[in-house]
């Protein structure tokens, strides 16, 4: 009967055991769960940090390259990243000599001073940022550079804009009196005088010329090429125009027009009037002469008969 007894001992102490083990554990769990549960509902409770007053300014494509005299453009993104909306006044600084820059924004195309911006901004507001040398200067090849600047109180933020400019290759072509008309006689070489002028920065070579004319004209050019021709200088040149000897009085239209490598073509639309030679005029008014003179003898002669 020891033996029995002994056993059931041995099960009433692995079940106290277990029960005590499984009360606490059930204790561990339910501490942990509150610890959890207790951790998650007091977040709410915690004060956030306030979001950082801060200005951006982006341009896409802050550096352009343009020929001298040409007006640069800069699309400037804005975006406020503080908590209260705010106007920030808007302004160009480092303007260089002889240049001008303006402030524009979207269809308004008006200049403006100040913009006013809506806090944590998911899309940007844009402004435009005109830059461009005073009407009729053509500044010298190099990069001229502006600030855009805007400021609200004692938050301010400034972007560098460049206008990366480059030699102008460029020339005029027009005749010597700057008339679109001239009068040839037919049969016979006629003289006009047309100019290239240069009126770039670089020097450009190699221009030559040729025509559009009526069948059987003949146009020459002397010379028939310029080699080279400086900034600032002109070159004159002799058109030789001979119209064919049968050609009749009337307007006629010549175009003349130049290439060089590069360039682009520039043309001369020309009104030229074809009178006949004066002797042919005076071969005229004698065979008139004659015809009165016979058709007065014929009259005469009927008369006395």
């Amino acid at each position: 009967m020891s033996m029995p007894r002994a056993v059931n001992s041995l099960l009433c102490l692995i079940l106290l055991f277990g029960v005590l083990g499984g009360l606490m554990g059930d204790r561990v769990t339910l501490a942990a769960q509150e610890s959890s549960s207790g951790s998650f509902l007091s977040l709410p409770n915690q004060d956030e940090p306030p979001p950082e007053d801060k200005l951006e300014l982006v341009c896409k494509y802050p550096t352009v390259e343009g020929n001298s005299g040409d007006s640069f453009d800069f699309d400037v993104n804005l975006k406020w990243l503080g908590a209260e909306a705010r106007t920030f006044d808007l302004g160009i600084i480092d303007v260089p000599a002889k240049w001008e820059a303006t402030i524009v924004a979207g269809a308004y195309e008006r200049e403006i001073p100040a913009i006013g911006l809506e806090p944590q901004m998911k899309y940007p507001e844009s402004v435009t940022v005109t830059f461009a040398p005073f009407a009729g200067e053509f500044p010298e090849p190099g990069t001229y550079a502006i600030t855009l600047e805007a400021s609200s109180g004692n938050i301010q933020e400034t972007i560098e804009l460049k206008a990366v400019v480059t030699t102008l290759y460029r020339f005029a072509f027009y005749t010597a009196n700057e008339r679109l008309n001239a009068e040839v006689t037919a049969g016979q070489e006629n003289h006009l005088s047309v100019i290239v002028f240069n009126t770039g920065q670089g020097v450009i070579d190699e221009i030559s010329f040729v025509s559009s004319k009526p069948t059987g004209w003949d146009i020459k050019f002397n010379p028939d090429e310029v080699e080279s021709l400086q900034p600032g200088a002109a070159r004159e040149v002799d058109v030789i125009i001979k119209p064919p000897s049968k050609t009749i009085a009337g307007d006629y239209a010549v175009t003349m027009s130049t290439i060089s490598p590069g360039m682009e073509v520039r043309r001369i639309e020309l009104r030229v009037t074809v009178l006949t030679p004066t002797v042919w005029g005076w071969v005229a008014i004698i065979i008139v002469l004659a015809v009165i003179a016979g058709l007065g003898v014929m009259f005469r002669r009927l008369g006395r008969r």
